[in-house]
């Protein structure tokens, strides 16, 4: 007598949801490449582009102009026989406004971000911290207009009252102002990496520290911190890229002036506030002055890309130490 497989129709109803499964799969495999194409065209495209104009600009003022000269005028004229018909761009200005007043913004937030999530994760209570740390993160979600606002019309008249109290002349836009607020603002960013980094680190790492006899703090000191370093480091450096791309409270409160200055007294600019300003209003793209921006960008670019791969080093070496 003939036996009847009965197992056929199970096998080929398998074999349909096998096939669906890998027709899903490969469905969301090519969006995924999708998207992932699109992020690197972007970028490339990104670049791309600020290296063409900047070649543009390159072409009719010389990269050691631009690069070492110590006078920012890029208000050509539109005559030849008009003052300051050939302007000035030299970028050197602009470097030192940037750098100043992301060094005054990170000598600020530094300490207090780190010392922040250093309490909040070893030290403060569950209740304290549930309250403590969302009303921290709310300073990241102001916009930067506001803490311009603030800058401009309560922390410059503070300091140039209290300068002149002391017999300092202190300008009413001034480096000092700017770096002051921008380091407030990136507190948040620098507090909340920070104590994520640092609630990461194994408990089993504090409770044989502790286990040699070793006190809170000297556990925090010489376990936690160094085992939290790539972490630290990676947010220190996020919150450094965000101060030197800061536009609104530079040009609000510390101005558009390009002062070649190390006083933090006196009003500055810096690299994305002239950008903002050469590239307001109606523009001519066939201008040296327009093209100014492009290479700006670029050059802003490039100071960006060197700070990820000096923390990607300093990542690599601490963690080939603590791994």
């Amino acid at each position: 007598m003939a036996t009847v497989d009965t197992n056929t129709p199970h096998d080929a109803l398998d074999l349909v949801n096998s096939q669906r499964k890998k027709g899903v799969e490969f469905v969301v495999m090519a969006i995924l490449i999708l998207c992932s194409l699109v992020a690197v065209l972007v970028t490339v495209g990104i670049v791309l582009s600020l290296i063409f104009e900047a070649y543009r600009f390159f072409e009719r003022i010389p990269m050691t102009e631009f690069l070492f000269g110590t006078q920012w005028s890029p208000q050509t004229a539109l005559r030849a026989d008009q003052v300051a018909a050939e302007g000035a761009f030299g970028a050197v200005p602009l470097i030192t406004g940037t750098l100043l007043i992301s060094f005054i913004a990170m000598c600020v937030a530094t300490p207090l971000g780190l010392m922040s999530a250093i309490y909040l994760s070893e030290y403060a209570s569950k209740r304290f911290r549930d309250f403590v740390k969302p009303a921290l993160e709310i300073l990241a979600g102001i916009p930067t207009v506001v803490y311009g606002f603030f800058a401009a019309l309560t922390v410059a008249p503070l300091l140039r009252s209290g300068g002149e109290s002391v017999g300092l002349n202190v300008s009413s836009e001034s480096a000092l102002a700017a770096g002051l607020i921008m380091g407030m603002m990136i507190i948040p960013l620098i507090s909340s990496l920070s104590d994520d980094v640092i609630n990461s680190v194994p408990q089993a790492m504090r409770d044989a520290s502790l286990g040699l006899g070793a006190t809170h703090s000297e556990t925090i000191r010489k376990v936690v911190l160094p085992s939290a370093i790539p972490g630290v480091a990676g947010a220190l450096l996020l919150a450094a890229s965000r101060a030197i791309g800061e536009t609104m409270i530079v040009v609000m409160a510390a101005g558009l002036a390009a002062n070649l200055t190390a006083n933090p007294l006196e009003a500055v600019t810096t690299i994305t506030a002239q950008i903002v300003a050469l590239l307001t209003g109606d523009q001519e793209f066939d201008s040296a002055k327009t093209l100014s921006a492009f290479a700006l960008g670029l050059l802003l670019f490039v100071v960006t890309l060197c700070l990820n791969i000096i923390a990607l080093r300093i990542v690599r070496k601490y963690q080939e130490q603590y791994d």
